[in-house]
């Protein structure tokens, strides 16, 4: 339907990572393994700590819901990926972009949020034991994650409805394999000089202060650590951070990469890579980072596979 010079989008086009046809079927398969490796690893994660008394923690609380959002990243964008490796027209409908940018956009940021909670909750783990419960009692923690939640929704909400406001006249095709804000900015013919301010400056405020968090926390950590005498209890206070601050690096690493950086630089076949390790990857090693060394989600897995023995 014309309007002007300009026509009204109702779908867009995916270009996908690739369009090389024989290369479509391999990546489908790796792909859909990667994303059952996630559902299965972040869904066993949220049933042990659902499970297992032992697991009632503050740590383990905001952890089962770091798994959650990773399972909600990864089924946000995975399942029409997969579905446009085998497709012949790789078209998304206007309203689902938006729906899937929105949801991106809201785990993304809660994950990020979460990641500053749980370095603040081994900051209070470790240099205040003795007021551990107190500071992290039940109430607390619903509330940190409410507010971590309320964030997320209205930052979400202002990027997708600013994105959405854009004109896309002179075409429909984004090259890239999900609805992101960069790709989308760049295909615009409207001026989008208050959505790359508003997403810097949103970006900054969020990445910034749970960056500001997280490493203020760990500096505290670091002291207090510092000032055990025996190199085991060094040693056992240092390994609880070691999983999150794994975690925190290969996030936060890839996210600015793509984001901090102006519209005119934006390299799109680069992004794609960095893209798909933040949507896809890092919600499947999640689990692995914090179980693989983690002694009670260990036990707690044996526990859980010993039940399914006896009463098979």
């Amino acid at each position: 339907m014309a309007e002007g010079n300009h026509s009204v989008v109702t779908e867009f086009i995916l270009t996908g990572l690739t369009d090389r046809p024989e290369l479509q079927v391999p990546l489908f398969v790796l792909f859909l393994l990667i994303y059952v490796i996630t559902l299965v690893w972040n869904g066993g994660m949220i049933y042990l700590i659902t499970t297992d008394p032992g697991l009632y923690t503050p740590m383990y609380f905001f952890l089962r819901n770091l798994s959650f959002c990773d399972l909600c990243i990864s089924s946000t964008i995975a399942p029409k990926m997969l579905q446009h490796f085998l497709a012949k027209r790789k078209s998304i409908s206007h309203s689902a972009c938006a729906v899937q940018m929105y949801l991106f956009l809201l785990c993304a940021d809660i994950e990020c949020l979460l990641l500053a909670v749980m370095a603040y909750d081994r900051y209070v783990a470790i240099c205040n034991p003795l007021l551990y419960t107190v500071t992290m009692s039940k109430q607390r923690c619903n509330e940190l994650l409410g507010g971590v939640c309320v964030l997320g929704l209205v930052d979400a909400m202002i990027q997708t409805c600013l994105t959405f406001q854009l004109s896309f006249c002179s075409s429909n095709i984004i090259n890239h394999f999900f609805c992101d804000i960069p790709p989308l900015l760049a295909l615009s013919c409207s001026d989008t000089h208050i959505n790359e301010i508003m997403l810097f400056t949103l970006t900054c405020f969020i990445n910034l202060t749970t960056a500001a968090t997280i490493l203020l926390s760990y500096v505290y950590i670091s002291s207090a650590i510092l000032r055990i005498r025996s190199a085991e209890g060094r040693h056992k206070a240092f390994s609880t951070c070691t999983f999150h601050l794994t975690a925190v690096v290969i996030l936060y690493g890839t996210g600015l990469f793509i984001y901090f950086q102006p519209n005119s630089s934006y390299s799109m076949n680069t992004d794609k890579i960095a893209s798909v390790f933040y949507t896809l990857v890092i919600p499947m090693l999640n689990p692995l980072i914090y179980s693989l060394r983690n002694r009670e989600v260990k036990d707690a897995l044996r526990k859980a596979m010993n039940k399914l023995l006896t009463n098979s």
